[in-house]
Order: structure tokens, then sequence, then C-alpha cells
């Protein structure tokens, strides 16, 4: 059965970019791995260096890395879960159970921002292989850096006094990214420690997502408006830009702007297309509800390479979505042909 459902992707892998649609993301942890490996096969290289032990094969470590945000635990959490599922470990090939601590060391040199990248950008074009985006959105959330009871945040002085202990915290993980609004998918993530303004990210956001792809509009909340940012976007890129021209002012008056494209926005804002900026935001609460809004890393580089984690794991549960719709469209057809 294992091997049947690999096919199956592999038979429908490239149907996938034949439509858009809304999707929801999978809850099934056999065809996330599935999917995972076959992402990975297509971009990552077999091994890292010819003198590689070459017990495990990259695409087999990053199917781990991506079930272990899938069960939201930890490596050993992980670890221990494949070693009681084999029908998963046949499913990717896999031999023998890795030690924890390798997945410690993959996930240091395969969530390299490079090879993120790249990865990211094979679950976009898996469904979108023209890299044509009518609309895109941007925006920023903030992560909780380990696990703290909402209690001990939020608890009451005594019994006698009616008011509450409120604990600050003065830094935690942020992470900002593009989306394409017409299926979920992240298209480019910036990660960061917040707190800190949107307005001098833009540019970061944009660029990864303006180079690997032909964007025609974007949205973004007034954290991102400056005349600076419309025209890096408008005139270095050719994308059209809609962002409320509230930064700064508490109210809007009749009082002109000196930038030309915040006047524009001023004069003709474009509210029917900016109600899509909600689309962003559900990528942000799908994340969070699934992958979880809690991070078990504790230095910087670790929560960073978590965050991208999240986001791939993400995208690869949209894509599956997607290839469910056409499994029971192509079913027909395969039993016909005797594929399954």
């Amino acid at each position: 059965m294992e091997v049947h459902v690999l096919a199956v992707i592999s038979a429908l892998w490239h149907g996938v970019c034949t439509h858009s649609v809304m999707s929801t993301t999978s809850k099934s942890p056999k065809q996330v791995a599935a999917a995972a490996y076959r992402v990975a096969r297509d971009t990552l290289p077999e091994y890292n260096s010819r003198y590689s032990p070459k017990k495990f094969t990259q695409p087999q470590l990053f199917v781990y890395l991506v079930l272990k945000i899938f069960f939201k635990t930890d490596y050993r959490g992980i670890v221990q879960i494949l070693n009681d599922w084999t029908s998963i470990c046949k499913l990717i090939e896999l031999q023998q159970i890795p030690h924890f601590t390798t997945l410690q060391k993959a996930s240091k040199r395969l969530l390299k921002s490079s090879l993120a990248d790249q990865l990211l950008d094979k679950t976009v074009t898996t469904m979108n292989n023209d890299k044509k985006i009518t609309l895109a959105a941007v925006d920023s959330t903030g992560l909780q850096a380990g696990h703290i009871s909402r209690y001990f945040v939020r608890r009451k002085r005594s019994k006698q006094l009616e008011t509450y202990e409120n604990t600050h915290y003065k830094r935690w993980p942020k992470l900002a990214l593009s989306c394409d609004c017409s299926n979920h998918l992240v298209l480019s993530v910036i990660t960061v420690r917040g707190p800190g303004v949107d307005v001098n990210q833009f540019e970061r956001i944009i660029t990864p997502a303006a180079e690997e792809y032909c964007i025609e509009c974007i949205l973004a909340d007034a954290g991102y408006d400056s005349e600076s940012n419309h025209r890096f976007a408008r005139e270095c890129h050719n994308i059209e830009t809609i962002i409320p021209p509230n930064h700064g002012r508490p109210t809007l008056t009749s009082k002109s702007f000196k930038g030309k494209y915040r006047e524009l926005m001023r004069t003709a804002f474009d509210k029917e297309t900016y109600g899509q900026r909600w689309q962003v935001e559900t990528v942000m609460s799908m994340i969070k509800r699934n992958q979880g809004e809690e991070l078990r890393a504790r230095s910087y580089w670790s929560q960073n390479r978590e965050m991208m984690l999240k986001v791939l794991t993400h995208n690869i549960a949209i894509i599956l979505s997607r290839l469910k719709e056409l499994f029971y469209r192509a079913c027909p057809v395969l039993f016909c042909n005797g594929s399954i």
C-alpha cells in the first residue's frame, strides 16, 4: 500500500498546477511524508558529499524534519514515533532509524537559507509552474519562544485583589512572509527577532518572491506604508501595490501627500481588492493552528530554522489537499489502467 501511495502521488504530481483552488491542509502523516519526500528528491542531492556515510539520503532526513513539525514534537520524539511506525519508513525507503543527533545536524545543513529557498520554490512551482501570481499579500506575526503557561503569564496577584499580574517579554521570534492569495502557498519568508516595525522589512520580503515569480499585485497593511516601499515594488519589479496610507497619521485628512504613490492610495484606494488581504492572515492562522505557535528551539539560528521548517511543512500540506482532489478525479483512470 505504501508503494501505491507514492506511485499515485508521483503520477499526479505534474498535474497539480493545472488548476488553482483554495486549499486545506492534509491531516495524514503518511501523505505528508510522501509529498515531502517527492519535493526533497526533486530539489536536494542524494548526499551532501561523496564522502558521506551514505546511511541516509538528504531527502529521507528532510522527511523526518517535516514530520517533526507535523507531530509537534522534538528530535527524540520523532525518532521514537517512526521507530514504532515502520510503514512510513518503508514509504521513504529507509532501512534504519537515524539517531536524533543526525536529525539535528541535518537541520543545520538542509535548512540553510539557500537550500530552504530552493525547497520553498519547489513547493510553489508544483502548483504553479508558470510562476504567474495575480494577487499576493504580505504580513508578519510573532511566535512563542518555548512552552509558557498562559496562566503563568496572566494571573491574579492575590485572592483579595482583583488586579492581574502581567509578565512582559521583551524579545520573541518574528515570522514575516508573502503568500499567494489564490491558494495560501507561502512565496517568501524572512525570520527576525521582534518586536520591530514592519515598514523596513518590506523590501526583504518582496525581493525573493519578485525575483522568482511574476506578481501582478501585492497587498500589505498600514505597517508597510511608505513611499519608498511603493516605489521599490512598482518601479523596480513592476508590481502594483495596495497599502493604506495611514502610517504616521492618526486619521486621514484632505491634506495631500508629497509622494505620488501614497497620494494615489489616498485618492484611488482599491478597497475591494484590498479586502483579500485577509488571505495572508489565514495563512498565519493555519501555520499556528496546524504546526503550533511555540518554538522548541532555544538559540536564535535554531529558531529561524524551525520557523522555516514550519512554513515548508505548511506548503507541503497545502499541496496534498490538491493531490487528494486530483486523486479522486483520476481514480477511474487508474483503476482501468491497473495502476491501483
